[in-house]
């Protein structure tokens, strides 16, 4: 038996935050060694952050990257790591690792597979690594040719006198090999497609896989994470490690901060995902000789000479036999879907707030669904935080937040205005006071009527007419959303604090929301989530939440109460019901069907009559080409489910499009 004591890291980085990527990094490596941990993995692109955008394209991206790889292998002294960096070879760019061995840099994998789908344009600034490819990095002080590198060094915090090693180190696909033990890599999406990268190690007998891993949360994503983690360690009998990022990193995508470490098909540990602290750490016991024993039986496997042509074998006391009990088996944890929608939403909240220097957040309450849930998941972002933090490291993340923290932490750092008009009535006022205050926020109510009545008053004069009802429904609903705007803004920006937009998935899809009015916010939370769930969800925060002052929102049927009240507004009867218009978004967006795919589709279910459904098809084709637009406008939402509208990381679409006749054809009997 050869026991190895191995662990996984989860991190929240921020991308470009070199000082901090740094500390944080530092910080892991040296609790991992007071641990004991022999082999650590860490998540992908940690030295940057995976988030950089068009920032990998810059020449100071990668040189800096290196500046800290070289400063932090110092920190690997015991300890078998990786740490992930693009890498610029020979005019190319590469999403890769360094393998650090006891405080020096072993040599580098190449991410194998691309992801460049959905929210992912890695193929935009990273080269895929062939398999039958090899090149060499070497260090050098003047590894670029601008730049002061002491002045950087000392910007970037990092101690005096760094020197880069003036050593060539091999980037390669076979496993490294460290005492005995032959060490590979699956990179994120090396281990998500059918040819996945492990494969071409099994035949060098890999032992050990570690997987740093960028793989951004969507609604039971884990479920298969964790199929591919107990699969690979199953297929190729090794112990395999997955390490997740953490926390919001970059503004759209939140990261789970998954842990996983399985071996020949079984799980041995797993942490609790969505932590709000900067980093964590998931630690287990596994026998080495096992692997050896399985893949004899599999495989008839016998050590590939060749496996060790590009190794060194020089740190014998890293890996040596740990004197521990094994880990046992652990049963797979999945958390449900409205859980996960909690965890994830309020990490991100808290994330977002703190990384943009933001003190609190504030909505415009209007007692319905969509303001109401961000009311929830801001208030709650700050309570979990609070419960998982102590002051001091909450200060530590945040400083924005010097002398709010406390006693009265919410009512601090979370105002809601209810701004009522006329066409407003006592229920929406009812909800919206009774869950602020159930949430323990600000509360406040304002008259908006006067700046409605001085609006109107003002067009009417310009237009030379009356504005009415009857010929000016769109304009006067959309002057009274809009005159809300100026006044909510005033108090987020006079507090420093963060305006939270409303708008929902299926608003989105359809424009059902007035551009500089409702829409207004730097951030739209749920920008990802459809409204039939949103109204889900609710019902089961006021249930397994405890959150009592939701039961009056929750009786309400939603509406923008836009139009006077003798006009009974609701948002279903200005489009059509919510669950169809989500199967009509799913089908056309998610799934690229024409208008009659979509018709013949959802005829099958036996679901909607049919005009309803021809209706409603008609309606949906019109109103998404016609406010792309607006999608293009919209505040960063985050990314939850398996797709999303944000033109910016999903879904593309020209702002000016034809052909919506012959889209529509087919729902007229022709072809």
């Amino acid at each position: 038996m050869r026991r190895i004591h191995i662990g996984g890291a989860a991190l929240n980085q921020t991308p470009l935050d070199w000082e901090g990527n740094y500390r944080r990094i530092r910080e892991v490596l040296r609790a991992a060694r007071n641990e004991g941990i022999q082999l650590l993995c860490l998540p992908e692109l940690c030295l940057t952050g995976y988030g950089c955008e068009d920032a990998f394209l810059q020449r100071s991206t990668p040189y800096f990257a290196l500046e800290l790889l070289a400063q932090l292998s110092v920190e690997t002294q015991d300890l078998v790591t990786c740490l992930g960096l693009p890498l610029s070879l020979n005019g190319k760019l590469y999403n890769a690792t360094a393998l650090c061995v006891d405080g020096r840099i072993q040599g580098f994998y190449a991410k194998r597979h691309l992801a460049g789908d959905g929210l992912h344009y890695e193929p935009r600034w990273f080269t895929p690594f062939e398999e039958d490819e090899e090149d060499f990095v070497r260090f050098a002080h003047d590894l670029l040719e601008f730049g002061d590198k002491e002045a950087i060094s000392e910007e970037l915090g990092l101690p005096e006198g760094l020197a880069l090693p003036g050593e060539e180190y091999p980037v390669q696909t076979v496993p490294f090999t460290i005492e005995g033990v032959r060490i590979g890599f699956e990179i994120c999406e090396d281990a998500w497609m059918g040819n996945r990268a492990a494969s071409y190690q099994q035949s060098a007998g890999v032992d050990v896989l570690l997987n740093p891993s960028a793989s951004h949360f969507a609604f039971g994503k884990t479920r298969t994470r964790q199929q591919i983690v107990l699969e690979g360690s199953r297929a190729f009998g090794c112990i395999y490690v997955l390490a997740n990022l953490l926390g919001n990193e970059a503004g759209r995508a939140i990261y789970d901060g998954e842990i996983l470490i399985a071996q020949n098909g079984r799980l041995l540990a797993q942490n609790r995902r969505f932590s709000f602290r900067e980093w964590n750490l998931t630690t287990a016991i596994a026998d080495l000789e096992e692997g050896f024993y399985q893949k004899q039986r599999t495989f008839g496997y016998r050590p590939s000479p060749q496996a060790d042509l590009l190794s060194q074998t020089a740190h014998p006391r890293v890996l040596a036999d740990v004197p521990r009990s094994l880990t046992p088996e652990c049963p797979v944890r999945q958390d449900s879907k409205e859980e996960e929608l909690y965890r994830a939403l309020t990490l991100g909240l808290w994330d977002y707030m703190r990384k943009s220097g933001s003190r609190g957040f504030v909505i415009s309450l209007s007692g319905g669904a969509d303001s109401g849930a961000c009311a929830v998941l801001a208030t709650r972002a700050l309570q979990e935080a609070r419960a998982e933090l102590s002051e001091k490291e909450m200060l530590h993340m945040a400083p924005q937040l010097e002398g709010l923290l406390g006693e009265g932490l919410v009512q601090r750092l979370v105002t809601c205005i209810y701004q009522a008009t006329e066409n407003n009535g006592q229920t929406t006022l009812n909800s919206a006071r009774t869950l602020a205050q159930g949430l323990g926020a600000d509360f406040h109510v304002w008259d908006v009527q006067p700046l409605l009545n001085s609006y109107r008053q003002l067009g009417e004069e310009a237009l030379g007419r009356l504005l009415d009802w009857e010929q000016d429904d769109v304009t006067l609903q959309n002057i009274q959303a809009r005159l809300r705007a100026p006044g909510i803004w005033l108090v987020a920006n006079a507090k420093g604090a963060l305006l939270l937009a409303t708008s929902n998935r299926s608003e989105m899809a359809v424009g059902y929301a007035t551009m500089d009015g409702d829409t207004a916010g730097g951030l739209a939370p749920l920008g990802g989530l459809d409204k039939p769930y949103l109204l889900q969800w609710l019902h089961w925060a006021e249930h397994h939440l405890g959150i009592q002052s939701l039961a009056p929102l929750n009786e309400l049927k939603p509406s923008a109460e836009l139009r006077p009240p003798v006009r009974s507004q609701t948002d279903e009867g200005d489009l059509m019901p919510y669950p169809l218009l989500d199967a009509i978004e799913r089908e056309a967006i998610a799934l690229g069907k024409d208008a009659g795919e979509v018709f013949r589709t959802l005829k099958a279910t036996g679901q909607w009559k049919d005009t309803e459904l021809r209706n409603g098809i008609r309606k949906f084709f019109t109103l998404w080409r016609r406010n792309q637009w607006k999608r293009e406008r919209y505040a960063p939402s985050f990314h939850l489910d398996s797709h999303n509208l944000d033109p910016r990381s999903w879904m593309r679409y020209p702002i000016l499009s034809g052909g919506l006749d012959r889209d529509l054809r087919e729902l007229k009997g022709k072809r």
